[in-house]
Formats: C-alpha cells, sequence, structure tokens
C-alpha cells in the first residue's frame, strides 16, 4: 500500500505542482505583452495568459490531492514526526497559501486589466511583483523535493 500512496503522491506532484509552475512562470511575460502589444499578437497574449491562468486555476484543485497523499504515505512510513516532513509540510502550505491568496488573485487582476489606458502602465510593476511572488513559490517547491529526496537523519537518504 505504501507504493501505490508514495507513487500517487509523486505523480500527482510531478504532473499538478509541476504544471502549476511552469505556467505561474510563464504567465507575467504574457499578461505584460497583451496590454503592451497592441496588434493581433496582443490579442494572442491576453488567449494565452487567460490560458495559463485557467492551468493554475484548475491543477491547483487538482494539486490538493499531492499533501493527502503524502500524509498517508508518511504515516504508512511512520515518519510523520520527522523534522524533515515537518519542514517540508510547513513549506508546502505557504506554498499554498501564496498561490490562494496572492498569486491567482494577481493573476485575475492583471486579467482584469484594460488593453490600453493609464491603468496599463501600472501592469509592468504588478507583472514584476507576480514574477517576485512566483519565483519565490516555485523556491518554496525546490526545497520541498530536496528535502524529500534528502531526507536529513534518514538512513536511505544521501
Amino acid at each position: 500500500m505504501t507504493k501505490v500512496l508514495l507513487s500517487a503522491h509523486v505523480l500527482g506532484a510531478i504532473l499538478a505542482v509541476g504544471s502549476i509552475t511552469v505556467a505561474a512562470s510563464l504567465f507575467p511575460r504574457y499578461a505584460k505583452q497583451a496590454v503592451t502589444d497592441e496588434d493581433e499578437a496582443g490579442g494572442r497574449a491576453a488567449g494565452i495568459a487567460q490560458l495559463l491562468h485557467r492551468v493554475c486555476r484548475g491543477y491547483a484543485v487538482v494539486g490538493l490531492a499531492v499533501p493527502v497523499f503524502g500524509l498517508a504515505t508518511g504515516a504508512q512510513l511512520g515518519v510523520l514526526t520527522d523534522a524533515w516532513l515537518i519542514a517540508s509540510m510547513i513549506l508546502t502550505a505557504i506554498a499554498a497559501l501564496m498561490l490562494a491568496v496572492v498569486i491567482l488573485p494577481n493573476q485575475q487582476r492583471l486579467l482584469a486589466m484594460p488593453r490600453q489606458g493609464t491603468e496599463a502602465a501600472g501592469l509592468s510593476v504588478a507583472a514584476s511583483r507576480l514574477t517576485m511572488v512566483t519565483g519565490i513559490f516555485n523556491l518554496l517547491w525546490s526545497v520541498v523535493v530536496v528535502l524529500m529526496i534528502v531526507r536529513p537523519g534518514s538512513t536511505t537518504g544521501a
């Protein structure tokens, strides 16, 4: 049973979290391009930005299964009280909170900005901030992956 749970956990992380990190990283570029380009390229970029936002939103829901399978795997292995797993759970919670409270709402705000006009000038700053937050989000997931692989104190760790 542990192997099934671990497989579901890893596959979920790769498919859901991986998709979110890529889509969230690409989003600011296309949102900015949608506002700054006045021709057909701007319309195409707006469509791509909307698609990337839908990917982030949709996979965020699917991604909820990742910690569920992770906790079930940790319980099966008897490691729920290990420091590396507790740190991973805290970082996962912070990343999920960032996605729900900062990244997704800011993506929605950028999508709602007019394609031209005075409000479009604020897009560059908003897109830059979103890029920074997304980078921190991705860094948190990178640390979680390293903790999951190395498992400090583990007899099977590096």
